[in-house]
């Protein structure tokens, strides 16, 4: 099933938050809205603000509320890919040139906390204390996982338990914020709250999983960014975890990590992971997140949109790009 109708119950709302989206581009300084209207517009599956709205259906729908929290949402995302490709000094992403490589590293980082205080001034409009502190603590929980990434490039010696608590704090933690301001917002009972919360995290655990996988078995086309392009950064995804287990005397994973030779090893590291069983490993491990997932959906009201969860869960480990 495709996005646009499973989107379908909040379409026109998505919408809204699109225009919100679309405004913060129109600043009085036309260097700054060009840079804006770049990174706003570059696409993007918009997930977490339609994960946002949907839990906030469940319940009492309280558009005025959620319509800020799901442009935070998004807007907060945004500025972690900006500065993600700062970062990495990615030339490209979703097949068109980064802030990075069109203004340079120095306007990337700063963008990408204008974004950030963007997003903190869009929350502030919700008027609930809460859902502006599990904003904040969102946005240290994040923070957090890409120190951790980046202390541990290259780094060979990391457990699965400590992949999982990355790929948390690094994807996850938005996807529950969103599912759990949802909730919040529309004045859910307390455990449904924390249903919607678990919901989004495993949901979000399995999203950055497949995410790792197809980094190595999807195309650049379809990427919008070389193939391979975490490996290269010296990122320990899954896939590479599980290669380097299979075969620890030897492997183009180990090589890279320890000779930094590159292009060579990343090339043979793809070709290894698509022709073995890993990549239906990895896809075992998503589902399985997606089911502890699906599992909160049922203490949760009998709707439509209840349904509509199940079928972005469905999505998440079907997907393609």
């Amino acid at each position: 099933m495709k996005l646009n109708a499973i989107y379908e119950a909040i379409g026109e709302d998505l919408v809204k938050v699109d225009d919100m989206m679309n405004s913060v581009s129109k600043v009085d300084a036309v260097w700054l809205a060009e840079m804006l209207d770049h990174s706003i517009k570059g696409g993007g599956k918009r997930i977490r603000p339609a994960l946002n709205l949907l839990a906030g259906k469940l319940y009492h729908y309280n558009l005025v509320a959620l319509l800020p929290m799901a442009t935070s949402i998004e807007l907060m995302h945004t500025a972690t890919l900006v500065h993600d490709d700062a970062i990495d000094k990615s030339p490209t992403r979703r097949g068109r040139p980064t802030i990075t490589k069109l203004w340079g590293l120095e306007q990337a980082v700063l963008l990408g906390d204008y974004l950030f205080a963007k997003a903190g001034d869009s929350v502030a409009n919700t008027q609930s204390i809460r859902a502006i502190k599990l904003f904040c603590q969102t946005l240290m929980i994040i923070s957090r996982g890409e120190l951790d990434q980046a202390r541990n490039a290259f780094n060979l010696n990391q457990a699965h338990e400590q992949y999982i608590r990355r790929i948390f704090a690094k994807t996850a933690s938005l996807f529950s914020l969103s599912t759990e301001s949802g909730g919040i917002l529309s004045q859910a009972p307390e455990s449904s709250i924390q249903h919607l919360k678990d919901y989004g995290c495993n949901l979000g655990i399995a999203f950055q999983i497949v995410d790792d996988i197809l980094d190595f078995t999807a195309t650049e086309e379809e990427l919008g960014k070389p193939a391979g392009s975490d490996l290269a950064q010296g990122t320990l995804t899954l896939p590479a975890m599980l290669l380097n287990e299979r075969y620890p005397q030897d492997n183009p994973v180990k090589r890279l990590f320890q000779k930094r030779e590159e292009q060579e090893n990343v090339k043979l590291a793809i070709e290894q992971v698509r022709h073995s069983t890993i990549v239906d490993e990895c896809y075992k491990a998503a589902e399985d997140y997606c089911i502890r997932a699906c599992n909160n959906l049922s203490a949760l009201p009998d709707s439509t949109i209840r349904r509509t969860l199940k079928e972005l869960a469905d999505y998440v480990v079907t997907r393609k790009k």
